[in-house]
C-alpha cells in the first residue's frame, strides 16, 4: 500500500492525484492534504480520503475548517509548520509536492531530510534550489521523481540508459495560446485571452507561463538539475499537438521519444507507482490513426523572450534563476488581477535580472532572501515599465 502525502490538493495536480488515488484505492492511501485556503473542496476530499492530517495554510480559514469537521477525528493544522508536519508525516512514504511557487521549497526540504521519496511538480523547488535538493536526495537516499508531462517523459526515454550517452535532451511544448503572432499582436492580451490554453487544463498560474514560454525556461532548468546536463544540452522544440511530451537524442543518433495524449494523470500516476506500471483506468488512449500530424518548430525567442531571458539565468546561475523566478511570480500575479500588461512580464523580469549581483552558491536562507529582494524591487519600479 503506497502511502502518500499531497502538498497542494486543491490545486490542479492535487485534484489529478486524488482522481488516480480514488482508482487505485486499494493501492494508495492518502495520508495528509495541504491546501492554501479552498477549504471547501478541502472539506470534501477529507471526508473521502480521510486523511490523519491536513494543513490550511490560511490560519482564518484552518479555524473554519476545523469547525467545519468537528464530527471528525482530524486535526488540522495551520501555517508553514503545518505544512512542514504534513510532509513529514512519519506514515507517509511518498510527497506529492504540487504546491504553488517558492513556498514548496521548504516543506520538500523537510520531506527529503525525513526519508520521503518526493513525486515533484513543483519547478521553483529545483529551478531556485537545485544545488541544495540534489545533493541531499543522495544523502538520504529518497527517490525524486518528476510530475511535470515532460521530465516524466525525459525519465523514461533515459530508462536503462547511461547519461554519458546523452547527445541532447529536447523538451517540447505547445507554443501556447499565441504561437505564431508577433510582439505588436501581444500588446492588449488580457489574463482571460492567455487562460485559454489549447491543449491542457492547468492552474492559473502554469497557464499564463506556458502563454509566456516562461514556463519553457523554467522546464529546461529544472531537466537540468534532475538529468545531470548543463543547460547548453536542453533544446526547447514547439510540438503544438503536444503527444510527444519529450525526446532523448543519444551519441548514435538515436531519438527516444515518450508519446501520450495530453492527460497529468499519466505522468502522476507513473511517478507514484515507480518502477511498476499499472494499467491507466482514467482517460483515452492515444490512437495515432486518429493523429492527422505531428509537426514542429523552433521557438519563437524574441516574441517570447522571457524564454530567453529564462535561459540566460539557467547559463548564470547561482541566485540568478531565483531572481528570473521570483520576478515572474510576482508579474504573473499582478497580471491576473489586471494590474500589469502581459508584455510587462518579462520587462519586469528583464530589470530585476539586470539589478541583481549574482550570489555563486546561495544557501536556503540566501535564496528567500534574494525571493523577497526581488519582490521589493519590482515594486518599486513596476510603473516605470507600463
Amino acid at each position: 500500500m503506497k502511502k502518500i502525502a499531497i502538498l497542494g490538493s486543491t490545486g490542479s495536480i492535487g485534484i489529478q492525484t486524488l482522481e488516480v488515488a480514488r482508482e487505485h484505492k486499494d493501492e494508495i492511501k492518502v495520508v495528509s492534504l495541504v491546501a492554501h485556503s479552498n477549504i471547501d473542496l478541502l472539506e470534501q476530499q477529507i471526508r473521502e480520503f480521510m486523511p490523519e492530517l491536513v494543513c490550511v495554510y490560511d490560519e482564518n480559514k484552518a479555524k473554519q475548517l476545523r469547525e467545519n469537521i468537528k464530527d471528525l477525528q482530524v486535526p488540522v493544522e495551520t501555517g508553514m509548520d503545518g505544512i512542514i508536519a504534513c510532509a513529514s508525516l512519519s506514515s507517509a512514504d511518498t510527497v506529492v509536492a504540487a504546491l504553488v511557487g517558492m513556498i514548496g521549497i521548504l516543506p520538500t526540504i523537510e520531506a527529503i531530510k525525513a526519508g520521503k521519496n518526493i513525486a515533484l511538480a513543483n519547478k521553483e523547488t529545483l529551478v531556485t534550489a537545485g544545488h541544495l535538493i540534489m545533493p541531499l536526495c543522495k544523502e538520504k537516499g529518497v527517490k525524486l521523481l518528476p510530475v511535470d508531462s515532460e521530465h516524466s517523459a525525459i525519465f523514461q526515454a533515459l530508462n536503462g540508459e547511461s547519461k554519458k550517452n546523452i547527445h541532447k535532451i529536447i523538451l517540447t511544448a505547445s507554443g501556447g495560446p499565441f504561437r505564431g503572432l508577433n510582439i505588436s499582436s501581444l500588446k492588449n492580451i488580457t489574463p482571460q485571452d492567455a487562460l485559454k490554453h489549447p491543449n491542457w487544463s492547468m492552474g492559473n498560474k502554469i497557464t499564463i507561463d506556458s502563454a509566456t514560454l516562461i514556463n519553457k525556461a523554467l522546464e529546461v532548468m529544472e531537466a537540468a538539475w534532475l538529468f545531470g546536463v548543463p543547460i547548453s544540452q536542453v533544446q526547447v522544440l514547439v510540438h503544438p499537438q503536444s503527444i510527444i511530451h519529450s525526446m532523448v537524442e543519444y551519441l548514435d543518433g538515436s531519438v527516444i521519444a515518450q508519446m501520450g495524449l495530453p492527460d497529468m494523470r499519466l505522468p502522476i500516476q507513473y511517478a507514484l507507482f515507480y518502477p511498476d506500471r499499472k494499467e491507466m483506468k482514467l482517460g483515452e488512449r492515444l490512437d495515432l490513426t486518429k493523429i492527422n500530424q505531428l509537426t514542429f518548430e523552433e521557438a519563437d525567442m524574441e516574441t517570447f523572450y522571457g524564454l530567453k531571458l529564462g535561459l540566460e539565468a539557467g547559463k548564470l546561475g547561482g541566485s540568478m534563476p531565483t531572481v528570473f523566478n521570483a520576478a515572474n511570480e510576482w508579474a504573473v500575479a499582478r497580471f491576473l488581477e489586471g494590474k500589469i500588461g502581459f508584455l510587462d512580464i518579462p520587462k519586469l523580469i528583464s530589470k530585476a535580472m539586470e539589478n541583481h549581483i549574482i550570489i555563486t552558491s546561495p544557501s536556503l536562507n540566501e535564496i528567500l532572501n534574494t525571493e523577497q529582494e526581488t519582490y521589493d524591487f519590482i515594486e518599486g519600479i513596476v510603473d516605470t515599465v507600463r
